[in-house]
């Protein structure tokens, strides 16, 4: 899904028309990315309405990197569907923040190089995880932090998103692993992972909404207000 985004945009980084018809079909092809055989792609597209995530694009006009709480104002808002929370991604599918407000025709958005991001990354090709975050300095670089002592982070390793949070959907990429060290008591690493997004150079973006966000977000904040428990009546239903 995300390495097709990217694909068609290098293809045609100046043609808007083409941007806009790439994240209508990038959209559509949500539905069905889990299918292998081309005979379900009928049916997925009969079912285009359930994809779990609506796809548009945007441009960046005006931003920041050179402070600890860089944000990037995009040309997009409520009127173009953008909503807070959505994902950015680049032109190239990696990832770049998220959007934390919104007017009638523009958002802003909280890029990764902000000391206030917080998400969370996976070790491509295993189960490890962590909390992706920013310590202010350098605007190439980012941290994935507690990833357990076991995982042996290799350079050059991918970091993908988890689909853990509200805003990326799974395997998005985060960065390439640079080096990697074990905390003082030995029983977690600190990777440093070089971005896959240059945020200085951003100009097309693609915003990325979980379908399903407000209703896990309620559902959630429920649990929290009721102490973490939700007793089932007979008929299933939370009380």
């Amino acid at each position: 899904l995300i390495g097709g985004v990217g694909r068609y945009f290098s293809l045609a980084s100046e043609n808007r028309r083409l941007v806009e018809r790439v994240a209508a079909l990038e959209e559509r092809l949500a539905a069905y990315s889990e299918a292998e055989k081309a005979q379900l792609l009928d049916s997925y597209l009969e079912g285009e309405q359930d994809a779990k995530y609506r796809m548009t694009t945007a441009s960046v006009v005006a931003g920041s990197v050179n402070r600890t709480q860089n944000l990037l104002t995009l040309n997009r808002g409520f009127r173009d569907g953008v909503t807070v929370g959505m994902g950015v991604l680049s032109a190239t599918g990696a990832m770049v923040g998220y959007v934390v407000d919104c007017s009638e025709r523009y958002a802003v958005a909280m890029p990764v190089l902000n000391t206030q991001f917080r998400s969370s990354g996976r070790l491509a090709g295993t189960d490890y995880f962590g909390s992706i975050s920013w310590d202010g300095r350098d605007a190439g670089r980012v941290q994935l932090t507690d990833i357990s002592k076991y995982a042996e982070p290799a350079a050059g390793q991918e970091v993908v998103t988890t689909g853990f949070s509200q805003y990326f959907p799974e395997d998005v990429l985060i960065g390439w692993v640079e080096s990697a060290e074990l905390n003082e008591t030995n029983t977690a690493y600190t990777v440093s992972v070089r971005l896959a997004a240059e945020v200085s150079r951003l100009r097309d973006v693609v915003l990325v909404g979980n379908r399903d966000r407000e209703e896990v977000g309620d559902l959630q904040e429920q649990v929290r207000q009721n102490g973490g428990v939700i007793a089932p009546d007979r008929n299933g239903n939370n009380n």
